[in-house]
């Protein structure tokens, strides 16, 4: 399984390292040897909201050929919506992969057309600007349409990486993973 983290400019920091983190439980606590988690980007390392420049693996044309996509979010966003060369590298598809996003990141999946007729859910401060491209948005932490799945509030990244592992590999294995973060005493 092939797992693309969508990096830029300005991301937010929890949005692409806590699903980082534990998506590459999989294969390293886990053991599941085909299991791959790369950063994709534009350049060859981008600079996070706080400060934190990361390298990418691979560029973003590499997204086509994933399993699953993620999206995060963060003040980089904006920019990217009205870059039309930018979502033009983009070739997804939801009837062979799964497509996700973070808070605003769920509007990059808007202005790929990916959401149109769709329910999904973002940031608060983002729901008029999603609902603008015909989504059906939800007041709820995770929402899932199909092979679409989006996330709001930068902790919800537990709820959707545990949605990812689960489709593409078992609920069991997602439970396993989220056991090894799971703080004590809590089930």
């Amino acid at each position: 399984m092939k797992i693309a983290l969508i990096a830029f400019d300005q991301f937010t920091d929890l949005d692409l390292f806590l699903p980082w983190d534990l998506l590459n439980r999989v294969r390293i606590e886990c053991g599941v040897a085909d299991w791959e988690v790369s950063i994709l980007g534009t350049a060859a390392s981008h600079v996070s909201m706080s400060g934190l420049r990361i390298p990418v693996t691979g560029n973003i044309e590499e997204a086509a050929d994933a399993d699953a996509v993620v999206f995060g979010s963060g003040k980089g966003v904006i920019p990217l919506l009205a870059d039309r060369d930018y979502l033009a590298r983009y070739s997804l598809s939801p009837d062979r992969q799964l497509i996700t996003a973070m808070c605003s990141g769920s509007l990059l999946l808007a202005a790929l057309g990916l959401l149109q007729g769709k329910k999904a859910t973002t940031y608060p401060t983002r729901r008029t600007a999603l609902a603008g491209y015909g989504v059906e948005v939800v007041d709820k932490d995770f929402v899932t349409d199909g092979r679409i799945a989006t996330a709001a509030g930068c902790l919800a990244a537990v709820a959707l990486s545990r949605w990812l592992i689960a489709a593409l590999h078992s609920e069991e294995l997602a439970s396993r993973v989220l056991q090894t973060v799971q703080p004590v005493g809590q089930v």
